[in-house]
């Protein structure tokens, strides 16, 4: 399964992003280019722990149900908005905003020395692992939404 903490799934990543032009039309949502790399910048902030989004009940932390809609299940195309707080930063300039989201996904992979991460507001507890999985699909759907 690809995941963030495989190098080469994340090479493959990174092409793709580099690909992204900011202009790319979304194939669905209501996002622009700019607009999803910021979130995505503001995600990777959350996976770090600088961004505290307050936990919602949901179950989609139960033990059957966080593992088939993280990793397995599809997901809903533009029927679900994430947080407020994943949405804080505004779009800059797009090569910056590019190299803030390649920064912060150096910081994701090369920090190993962390014994607890961050839970998810939906998910709740994860792991260095789990993130690394979760953030990978995350990232795959938003460069999807834009022909990436």
């Amino acid at each position: 399964m690809n995941s963030l903490l495989d190098s080469n799934s994340r090479r493959r990543m990174l092409q793709r992003l580099q690909s992204l032009r900011p202009e790319a039309p979304a194939r669905w949502g209501e996002l622009t280019a700019p607009r999803m790399l910021a979130h995505l910048c503001d995600s990777l902030l959350l996976m770090l722990g600088e961004i505290e989004v307050r936990p919602h009940a949901s179950a989609l932390n139960w033990p059957l149900v966080k593992p088939l809609v993280m990793y397995w299940l599809p997901w809903p195309k533009g029927r679900i908005k994430g947080p407020r707080a994943l949405f804080r930063t505004p779009p800059g300039n797009w090569n910056s905003d590019q190299a803030r989201f390649v920064s912060l996904l150096e910081r994701f992979t090369t920090d190993t020395t962390r014994s607890a991460w961050p839970d998810h507001p939906l998910f709740g507890a994860m792991t260095h692992r789990s993130w690394g999985r979760f953030g990978y699909r995350h990232i795959d759907h938003h460069l999807r939404q834009f022909g990436a």
